[in-house]
């Protein structure tokens, strides 16, 4: 699939028999952004789905970071940062031990703009139905995980899978209690997080309210107890009192266990057996940057040679500058070793690379 730029609609089932005949369609009509079937087909060049002969589908893990509470694009440099450590996460700790997955199937790719792509070619899952995917995303974001039964088994010697996620979580969750128990430093910040939270999980359940920031208030005032949360992280719930459900409500939805613990897949694209993605080495329409295969030892951020997107798929000029006015305010990005802060209406000096990413973006135009 190819999206042209300006209003023109996107245009869908084409096929070729070889790279040159890629290279030749799109040097002739150039393109906001390039994709390519992420499932096999017999005839991929039948206009009709149900005529295209579908064989199977690659596995797709797309995280971005602009999905995660509490992250904003607007911190460019940030945000990508959050969200590579989740697709070294969602590897490290769940595809490869858990699920059993193999480094010679993975893909890793950097998308041009808010995140990454685990690509997963195992031709033995190729006819995973988008039912058996769901479960696999469900299993990552601990979707109907017994709370209470993993802490007892991490307390039975269990270390493993969510019993080792949930009792990380639970003393976190209890150390963000009492913090805003005690009105310390940013308490107000984490108390909102956590009631957002809460009402998200509420909105996926169908359910009507949720509990308010009182009662957050309220089960920090009761850990505040140092005995009492210790019997707590002992695996005693019954010191929560009428709290129970509320305490547990905040570990199914806390970053601390969700997020710093799993990568946050798009299930729509996990699940989709039809899905197109974005192609390798094409420049994103939204940014400008090139979207970029790099090897898995370099995807965590905290290794001896971590991936950096900022510096390693800028593909337009950078010996050139142009004057550009901001149109928006409080962004933070940065290029190379070079990095901006701007205000709203400021007017200064870029490298082409980064006027392009800026007015993509919408966050600055070209000065007069």
């Amino acid at each position: 699939m190819f999206i042209p730029f300006g209003n023109t609609p996107p245009i869908r089932h084409k096929a070729f028999s070889d790279v040159e005949g890629v290279r030749q369609f799109i040097t002739q009509r150039p393109m906001h952004s390039c994709f390519y079937s992420t499932a096999y087909w017999h005839k991929p060049y039948e206009m009709k789905m149900v005529e295209k002969d579908w064989i199977g589908a690659d596995l797709i893990f797309d995280l971005d970071g602009d999905h995660l509470p509490g992250v904003t694009d607007r911190d460019f440099p940030a945000m990508l940062q959050v969200i590579q450590e989740q697709a070294f996460t969602l590897w490290n700790d769940y595809l490869e031990p858990e699920f059993g997955f193999d480094e010679k199937y993975l893909q890793v790719t950097f998308s041009g703009h808010r995140g990454f792509h685990l690509h997963y070619r195992d031709p033995s899952l190729f006819q995973l139905d988008s039912e058996a995917r769901r479960e696999i995303v469900s299993h990552i974001r601990g979707e109907d995980v017994d709370v209470k039964s993993s802490i007892a088994r991490f307390h039975s010697g269990d270390r493993t899978g969510w019993a080792s996620r949930i009792n990380r979580g639970m003393e976190e969750a209890v150390k963000k209690l009492q913090l805003i128990s005690r009105k310390e430093k940013g308490y107000t910040k984490v108390l909102e997080d956590l009631h957002e939270g809460l009402k998200s999980q509420a909105r996926r359940e169908n359910r009507t309210s949720s509990k308010g920031k009182t009662s957050i208030q309220k089960l920090g005032d009761l850990l505040i107890n140092e005995q009492r949360s210790n019997r707590l992280l002992e695996g005693n719930f019954g010191v929560l009192d009428r709290y129970e459900s509320l305490f547990l409500d905040i570990l199914k939805t806390d970053t601390s266990v969700v997020l710093s613990n799993a990568g946050e897949a798009d299930e729509v694209v996990t699940i989709d057996v039809r899905r197109q993605i974005r192609w390798p080495t094409s420049l994103h329409g939204k940014s400008g940057l090139r979207v970029t295969e790099f090897p898995l030892s370099r995807l965590d951020p905290d290794g001896s040679n971590p991936f950096d997107p900022l510096s390693e798929t800028i593909a337009l000029q950078n010996n050139s500058s142009l004057s550009v006015e901001m149109i928006q305010e409080d962004c933070r990005f940065r290029f190379f070793d070079r990095e901006w802060e701007p205000s709203l209406g400021d007017i200064f000096e870029v490298p082409e690379s980064t006027a392009t990413f800026l007015i993509l973006k919408g966050w600055a135009k070209i000065a007069k």
